[in-house]
């Protein structure tokens, strides 16, 4: 039997995920490979607990994609983890064996430090990281990986990597030229929404940098390009996660 022709089963695993870029993307991408048997669906759970008896009742399943918030709730479902995302504690790429094995991988190191590398110059050496999910845990070990200094910016700050927003004062912000939005805050609808930093004193020494990519230009984003700094959002970071998955996938 031709590759084309087997049942192949994707999805993506996550909470409230009816406006996923993934299944579209991939949706599209079996299209014009001609995989015409091969499916993306989203596996959208209340709960993390509800994950296997969605694999007892999915036939086919080859690979998911995780997402916000299950990142982290869904390693002790797996059987084993890649060596990244072992070091992360993240997951955000699953592969299903033959024998029901499975394991978690972590594509969103490849597509952040693909996307910002680029944008990067002398200047860039401190960032700060808004937030402390799953998603943060990936941006942390790119930004490491690319010796670059940072700090988790939370509302509960806890251990000496954290900050708290109330602290952001101008000496910090002029300090760290890379801000990196890792929160959902400004994601569609509310997209009047921003995380609470103090924007006026950023520069165009400045990369702003947003996960979110709907819409193309959030609240942080245009309060970021007002000053003069650098944006980016985090489509090309999706696409280019979603490419390694579908290699990790195939391999």
């Amino acid at each position: 039997m031709r590759e084309k022709e087997k049942n192949k089963l994707f999805g993506l695993l996550g909470k409230n995920i009816a406006y996923s870029f993934s299944r579209g993307y991939f949706s599209e991408k079996f299209k014009e490979l001609g995989l015409e048997n091969y499916n993306y669906i989203n596996f959208d759970l209340n709960k993390i607990e509800d994950f296997p008896s969605v694999i007892k009742k999915s036939e086919h399943l080859k690979g998911m994609n995780v997402t916000i918030p299950y990142k982290e709730d869904v390693i002790p479902f797996l059987n084993e983890l890649d060596k990244t995302a072992e070091e992360i504690g993240a997951v955000n790429t699953i592969k299903f064996s033959k024998n029901g094995n499975l394991k978690g991988y972590n594509t969103d190191v490849f597509g952040f430090e693909n996307s910002i590398r680029p944008l990067l110059q002398k200047q860039h050496k401190n960032a700060l990281i808004l937030g402390t999910g799953g998603a943060s845990k990936a941006i942390a070990y790119a930004l490491k990986k690319n010796d670059i200094e940072f700090k988790f910016v939370s509302r509960n700050p806890k251990g000496n990597k954290e900050i708290s927003y109330d602290s952001l004062t101008k000496e910090k912000i002029q300090k760290y030229t890379i801000i990196i939005n890792a929160t959902p805050l400004g994601t569609s609808p509310d997209i009047e929404k921003c995380p609470n930093i103090p924007y006026q004193h950023i520069t165009t020494k400045h990369i702003l940098y947003d996960l979110i990519y709907n819409p193309a230009r959030t609240t942080f984003l245009s309060k970021g390009k007002e000053m003069g700094a650098t944006v980016k959002n985090g489509l090309e970071m999706l696409q280019l996660q979603a490419e390694e998955s579908w290699r990790v996938w195939k391999d």
